[in-house]
């Protein structure tokens, strides 16, 4: 075998596709040097020749010397005879508790008893010699919105809490202004409330701002505290110096940032000073409960403070932050998870089903708090993206961490499960950003070489987020856009998963819109989302004229286009309005879930986000027009939901006579 052969067949072993089709159905060999980089990344020394022969010996000797499997995945509350045992007693403990759940004595054959959904380690001892086997018990599928609702059917409304205006915020729509935007939703009929996701973004960071590219997965964004709600104390803090950005046509999150945590500073010292002992014994809870993790992501926060954000140029041995610093971060943490609690239990209360439906990104920033607790499980050297695809025609490169599938798998996913907890406790739905990455992930090498597709763990991640989903009753929807691999969406539905159809992609072969007839029930169906045109925005061909702004496409192709599309929207609206044409189609579709955005409602032209762009657009600085303390008496809103509403009910009174 030579060189080439050896490091072909380590990147095999380490998941690393030898080739795969773009967006012309072309196919692209993923070259020496990617494969060099990716291996690099998951902690492989391919540095020469020998060294690669090296490691394929080490890894291959690693996967033939085990007699066991080092993982399994059972159905969770049924027994599971194994296929090995050879004789070997076994003990069985739930991951990271002492406690022995279950255990047996040697025999050829394991057998596993019923196993509530969760996570375990099978320790096996046999001839002097032990092996641990990682156990996933996870459910044959999620919870459907007719498990967790009884409704076959439920319609939403989707908005960036970001651009909420009231006359009470700080500038910033807040957790207040969540709560109150659900229980308007939920008075119209609306089942769940969607919104951008509330990742933390670090405490000292001035210049991420898209929801995107978070600092932490696992941890909330505190510039949604609302300061005049901070439990256990009497009255908060609204100062009228929060007037000019409250009222600022667009986020200013730089000055608005500055001005809400000087409030919180000083909302802290009157907390520790004059807080009720209730709410004191909440906090003390929230610490012991948060454990190492909490504390380290504090640190995190804190150490930014004294040496900036790039904790790559960290001293090797940072000094210890003062504990008071701890605590206040700590403390923004509780207060952020409170709030959304109480923004959760308004929604239900409100009369939504499902509440709110969070979002889960694919991935956090390469310096942010999620790559520094997160080390032993991360790739080096690469950033997650996207091949050029129809989002993004030039590619996408995130600029976002990747966990590396062989040290995620050492550490039972733990990193993975732990963010994946943190969304799923406040929502009754959540969608899964890019839910492709499940399957395999996009990497691109920082040493330039072309990016590269990698293997995850898609079976061990379904059985992970199933676990989770039935904890919290949950419903979760994958973002399957882009370049889907053959039979992976008939693997998320069988799981239970809903997919994600888009109605400005769901296109016949004539380049039409598709009647609602034709349209999928397990999925979420929407027009838009965050990445592409509004209603009013693919009607006025506000996405071609960035495009051509952009240099992304001649003057010609533009004209094309907007030619095109013109007559695309002149056929779907015939004599009515494009607006109310679209939303009937969702309203009328055979989705379970719809979806319509508050920027349709009011006719917003610009999208939230442009891809592949940074300053060139607007991303994610627009406010709305209306002020949330007059949003119940909004007639597009009314009209909107009465539209919704309407076709539930006479989708349900067709499918009650079809039973009859």
């Amino acid at each position: 075998m030579n060189a080439q052969d050896d490091l072909s067949a380590l990147a095999d072993l380490c998941g690393i596709w030898r080739e795969f089709h773009d967006l012309n159905g072309e196919l692209k060999a993923t070259s020496p040097e990617t494969q060099k980089s990716l291996l690099t990344a998951v902690g492989m020394d391919v540095s020469d020749d020998n060294a690669v022969r090296n490691s394929l010996a080490m890894l291959r000797h690693e996967i033939e010397d085990r007699w066991f499997p080092d993982e399994i995945i059972v159905q969770s509350n049924v027994e599971s005879p194994l296929e090995f045992g050879l004789g070997a007693a076994w003990q069985l403990r739930l991951d990271e508790d002492d406690e022995v759940f279950a255990s047996g004595e040697p025999c050829d054959h394991i057998t596993l008893p019923a196993l509530p959904s969760g996570v375990y380690s099978l320790t096996a001892t046999v001839s002097g010699r032990t092996e641990i086997v990682t156990v996933l018990a996870a459910p044959e599928r999620l919870p459907s919105v007719q498990d967790l609702t009884g409704a076959t059917r439920l319609w939403g409304m989707n908005l960036a809490l970001y651009g909420l205006r009231s006359k009470r915020n700080a500038g910033l729509g807040d957790f207040e202004d969540l709560a109150q935007a659900a229980e308007v939703a939920g008075s119209v009929g609306a089942g769940f409330l969607g919104i951008n996701p509330l990742h933390a973004m670090g405490h000292c960071n001035v210049e991420a701002i898209s929801p995107y590219s978070p600092s932490h997965r696992g941890f909330l964004n505190t510039a949604y505290i609302a300061l005049d709600r901070i439990p256990g104390l009497q009255n908060g803090l609204t100062p009228a110096a929060f007037d000019d950005v409250r009222r600022a046509s667009t986020v200013q999150y730089g000055v608005q940032k500055v001005m809400h945590q000087k409030s919180l500073e000083e909302l802290f010292e009157r907390f520790n000073e004059t807080a009720t002992e209730a709410a004191k014994g909440a906090f003390a809870e929230f610490i012991i409960k948060g454990g190492t993790d909490l504390n380290r992501f504090a640190r995190f926060e804190a150490l930014s403070e004294v040496y900036g954000t790039q904790w790559q140029d960290w001293p090797t041995d940072p000094t210890t932050p003062k504990t008071e610093r701890l605590d206040f971060h700590i403390w923004l943490q509780w207060v952020a998870e409170t709030q959304l609690t109480q923004a959760q239990s308004r929604s239900k209360s409100a009369g939504m089903s499902l509440g709110l439906y969070l979002d889960l990104a694919i991935g956090s920033r390469r310096d942010g708090a999620e790559s520094w607790c997160e080390q032993a499980a991360v790739a080096r050297g690469v950033s997650i993206g996207a091949p050029p695809d129809q989002l993004s025609p030039e590619g996408q490169n995130w600029n976002l961490t990747a966990f590396a599938p062989r040290k995620l798998k050492a550490l039972r996913y733990r990193p993975l499960r732990r963010i994946i907890a943190q969304v799923f406790r406040h929502a009754g739905i959540i969608r899964i950003d890019h839910v492709l990455g499940l399957n395999r992930s996009y990497w691109i090498p920082d040493d330039g070489s072309p990016g590269g597709y990698i293997r995850q763990p898609f079976e061990s991640f379904l059985a992970i987020i199933k676990i989770e989903a039935e904890r919290f009753n949950c419903a979760v929807v994958g973002e399957d856009l882009g370049l889907v691999p053959d039979g992976f969406r008939d693997i998320m539905r069988d799981n239970g998963f809903y997919g994600y159809s888009v109605l400005q992609y769901e296109k016949d072969a004539h380049g039409k819109f598709r009647d609602a007839d034709d349209s999928s029930s397990q999925v979420l169906s929407c027009f838009a989302t965050h990445d592409t045109p509004t209603v009013k925005g693919y009607e006025t061909g506000r996405d071609i004229d960035w495009w051509e702004k952009l240099d992304w496409i001649d003057v010609q192709t533009a004209e094309r286009m907007r030619h095109d599309r013109a007559a695309e929207v002149n056929t779907f609206r015939g004599e009515s309005d494009f607006q109310t044409c679209v939303h009937s189609q969702l309203a009328h579709s055979q989705a379970a879930l719809a979806v319509v955005q508050l920027d349709d409602i009011l006719g917003v032209v610009e999208t939230q986000n442009l891809p592949g762009t940074i300053n060139q657009h607007p991303n994610w600085l627009r406010k709305y027009d209306l002020d949330l303390d007059i949003f119940d008496s909004d007639e597009r809103l009314a009209a909107s939901a009465s539209l919704m509403n309407n076709a539930d009910r006479g989708i349900a009174n067709k499918g009650q006579s079809q039973e009859d």
